[in-house]
């Protein structure tokens, strides 16, 4: 069974500004962490993202919309993956939420 979290982190930038940033924390993560441990994949639709990281035959997805005043993130988690859903929650939401509100330090 698998296990979905949901974040909606609201923001006061330009649309063009918070995607850029979310763009680039992505970015960032994929190749500090992701990259060295399992296989991944970002599509941009305009302003949302489709993410997919498979690790150990596991597959995680998660889908970014970026609007005018929040970022909503949906992360499904394969059932192996599942019990790390309250602690993967709380970071992404601190992380997402530090990276639209402070100036961006790695653009």
């Amino acid at each position: 069974m698998t296990k979905s979290i949901v974040i909606s982190v609201p923001h006061h930038l330009t649309l063009a500004e918070a995607r850029r940033r979310i763009a680039a924390e992505i970015d960032f993560l994929r190749s500090a962490y992701v990259e060295k441990f399992a296989h991944s994949e970002v599509t941009w639709t305009g302003d949302s993202a489709d993410i997919r990281v498979v690790a150990l035959a596991q597959e995680a997805k998660a889908h970014i919309d970026v609007t005018a005043d929040n970022v909503r993130i949906e992360v499904v988690l394969p059932w192996l993956l599942a019990r790390l859903a309250g602690p993967l929650e709380q970071r992404l939401a601190a992380t997402t939420r530090e990276r639209l509100a402070l100036q961006d330090r790695r653009s």
